[in-house]
């Protein structure tokens, strides 16, 4: 839905006041193709001058998987159609899921010449998604060209993962060591 599209700022932790914390790094990436000096090391590097470029047919695909059950509130993709042009994505679809064989799309978002930050909530209701795999597809690019550049993405989960968010929070050490069960 391109209606839970926000243009942020590339300080997006600050922006919630601290409330969301950048989890990328917990993550194995893989992508479905790159041009050698221009894949996953450039996606995250944090500088928006470099980027990663398919090279292949389409959907360009990047896969991000985590080791546990992750809640994930946003994801936050860096597009700046003056320098990409043709390589610039129009259509993504976001999809969540256990591992590559039961994927379900939560967002189809359309980009009209986008330039700089776009971030997409990914909620269940007023919750965020629990998922141990996200992939975003580029399904096409403007100007129908071919290869893709992506230039940042990052993914943020709430300050607290909690297993069980209506648990109450226990503040004495007697009470907190008998909150759940193992």
């Amino acid at each position: 839905m391109a209606g839970r599209i926000e243009d942020s700022v590339a300080g997006e932790e600050n922006k919630n006041n601290g409330k969301l914390r950048e989890i990328g790094d917990q993550a194995a990436w893989s992508l479905s193709s790159c041009k050698p000096g221009f894949g996953i090391e450039q996606l995250r590097d944090g500088n928006l001058e470099t980027y990663w470029q398919s090279d292949g047919p389409q959907p360009h695909l990047i896969n991000i998987q985590f080791k546990r059950k992750t809640a994930i509130q946003k994801i936050s993709i860096y597009a700046d159609y003056k320098a990409d042009e043709s390589y610039t994505p129009s259509k993504i679809s976001v999809r969540a899921g256990n591992s590559f064989h039961d994927l379900h799309q939560i967002e189809l978002i359309q980009l009209d010449e986008p330039t700089g930050w776009l971030t997409v909530s990914l909620n269940e209701g007023d919750r965020p998604i629990r998922t141990y795999m996200l992939q975003v597809a580029v399904l096409a690019n403007h100007q129908n060209g071919r290869d893709t550049h992506m230039r940042q993405i990052k993914i943020f989960a709430p300050l607290c993962d909690a297993v069980n968010p209506d648990m109450p929070t226990f503040t004495s050490v007697d009470c907190a060591m008998y909150s759940c069960v193992r």
